[in-house]
């Protein structure tokens, strides 16, 4: 069967209803993608204010993570450097401490053909427990941080990264190893993602 383009394939991601009768509001998928995205990062779900605004990463999360990476909004939102996935694309809703989970229907009804669309990607950055999960498999550790502390493993390609959220700030006073070991290589890696002639790209 021939691939959906990825511009119908967005259209019809950005249609989907599937999870709206257990959804706490009208559903309204985020995402950005292109097939010139460098480097894809998949999260977990939109937030309140992401589902409000319909821009990916568009809070609190998402300017530590541009700060994490060295990038700044611009080059963050342009759809052939970035290619922004969360696990769910619509928010979930509140639960008792804080946001659910993702739906586990967008990863099953649209990854698969998604993902294989971004044949450009150099990096891949797979965030929160989630992420990890799905884009690592067995390979995952029993905890968050069993599988951060092993980030080297993954190879250059990809690398592991907690949640960004303000709620983490517990996680990251007790990881200062994070900041010092895994920002550094994550902020080098970004930039060559980036920098990378397009005809090397393509032949990847």
């Amino acid at each position: 069967m021939k691939p959906v383009p990825l511009h119908a394939l967005l259209r019809d991601i950005r249609a989907c209803t599937i999870c709206a009768p257990v959804l706490p509001h009208a559903p309204r998928p985020v995402l950005a993608a292109s097939e010139c995205a460098r480097i894809l990062i998949i999260g977990q779900a939109p937030g309140a204010k992401v589902h409000a605004s319909g821009i990916p990463w568009s809070d609190a999360s998402g300017a530590r993570l541009r700060s994490w990476l060295g990038v700044d909004d611009a080059a963050f939102y342009d759809e052939e450097k970035f290619a922004l996935v969360p696990m769910g694309f619509c928010f979930p809703g509140r639960g008792p401490s804080g946001d659910l989970p993702p739906r586990p229907e967008c990863a099953a009804r649209w990854h698969h053909d998604l993902l294989a669309q971004l044949r450009s990607v150099r990096l891949t950055l797979l965030i929160g427990h989630y992420a990890l999960r799905f884009g690592l498999g067995a390979a995952s550790g029993k905890t968050l941080t069993d599988t951060l502390l092993r980030w080297r493993d993954f190879g250059p390609q990809v690398i592991p990264l907690p949640h960004p959220s303000p709620r983490n700030i517990a996680w990251f006073k007790r990881n200062p190893w994070f900041e010092a070991d895994v920002l550094p290589t994550l902020r080098e890696r970004v930039a060559q993602a980036l920098s990378a002639p397009a005809e090397d790209i393509k032949a990847g």
